[in-house]
């Protein structure tokens, strides 16, 4: 076994090391360093077992039922991580017990791993650090654009064929509005912060010329957007992409499947009711109910997205180009034409 600090472990992940998380379950879930796998020393459960012999009888008890807990699964952890090929880095929170005895148990069976110093929480500390020091040296263009555009869809669609985009409702697993967790994952903000720094690495290291984002909120669900980021979306180029509304109303249908989440929509829209004008709000409401799921986002759209919208685009500094289409492939193609060579 031999500990690594962050930056060599992180150098080994760029040459396909694999990175094992042995936390809980649970814990892999919040918050891992991008590309790890998780082989978990305790269950969540068991985790918590532990946690409670900790904090109610003594930490010498604690040790003991977790050293009970772990000595059984040896044999399985280690034909687990014997099927691993390459350098692998091991980690917990605090490069501490977890981490310390998987490493030397697949050391004693003839294994080589790093374990990482400090643990994932010296790896949070550095995403955050660097975070607070970035800025964005090259261009933004920003993709804008009224409630059901098709804006998410299009930059997807440009990441697949190779352009530089920054897709940051794919990082937070939100889609933005009161309804962008429905039938999604979300991230909270720790992940989200690590996968956009991954993200803004890989730009860099493509040489990217410029950077292609939604105009989004300062907020995505639960996740705060970095200040550096809301600076070069406010001074970016604009593409504001126009469809006709019922092209918009079907993206909507489409991208948030209501059908299969009725209970979801019902009480996100109750959550912006009340800022609606009463006679517009009652008739999304009784469309919600026959579940007319088209009717109740033309509605919206029309009683509240589209003046949030047009009160949003007032906050751009840099040139906007209106792209006016008839639907998201359209689009698309007219937004190619506006991008650098």
């Amino acid at each position: 076994m031999q500990d690594i600090a962050l930056e060599q472990c992180l150098s080994l992940r760029d040459k396909k090391a694999t990175l094992v998380d042995v936390r809980s379950p649970g814990e892999f879930k919040e918050f891992t360093i991008p590309g790890s796998i998780n082989i978990p020393m305790f269950s969540d459960e068991e985790r918590a077992e532990i946690g409670t012999i900790y904090k109610q009888v003594s930490v010498e008890a604690a040790k003991e039922r977790g050293l009970q807990i772990a000595s059984a699964k040896l044999p399985a952890l280690y034909k687990q991580f014997k099927q691993l090929d390459g350098p692998v880095v091991i980690y917990c929170w605090r490069g501490g017990m977890r981490s310390r005895t998987m490493a030397t148990v697949m050391s004693l069976m003839g294994l080589k791993p790093y374990r990482l110093s400090g643990g994932i929480r010296s790896y949070r500390r550095w995403v955050q650090e660097t975070l607070e020091q970035h800025e964005l040296t090259v261009p933004c263009i920003v993709l804008s654009g009224h409630t059901g555009t098709g804006k998410t869809d299009m930059l997807r669609r440009l990441h697949s064929e190779g352009y530089p985009v920054l897709d940051l409702e794919g990082l937070a697993g939100h889609r933005g509005s009161v309804f962008g967790h429905i039938g999604q994952a979300p991230n909270n903000q720790k992940m989200f912060d690590a996968l956009l720094l991954d993200r803004l690495i890989q730009l860099q290291s493509d040489n990217a010329a410029y950077v292609l984002l939604e105009a989004e909120s300062r907020r995505l669900g639960k996740i705060v957007l970095p200040e550096f980021l809301m600076r070069a979306k406010q001074r970016g180029t604009v593409l504001d992409v126009h469809l006709p509304v019922q092209e918009r109303v079907r993206n909507i249908v489409a991208a948030y499947e209501p059908s299969k989440h009725p209970e979801a929509i019902r009480e996100a829209f109750a959550r912006i009711q009340r800022r609606m004008h009463t006679p517009g709000a009652h008739a999304v409401a009784d469309a919600l109910r026959l579940e007319n799921y088209g009717e109740a986002a033309a509605l919206m759209l029309e009683h509240y997205y589209d003046s949030r919208y047009d009160h949003a685009s007032e906050q751009y500094d840099g040139s906007i180009h209106a792209i006016e289409a008839a639907n998201v492939g359209e689009a698309l193609q007219l937004i190619k034409r506006q991008l650098p060579v």
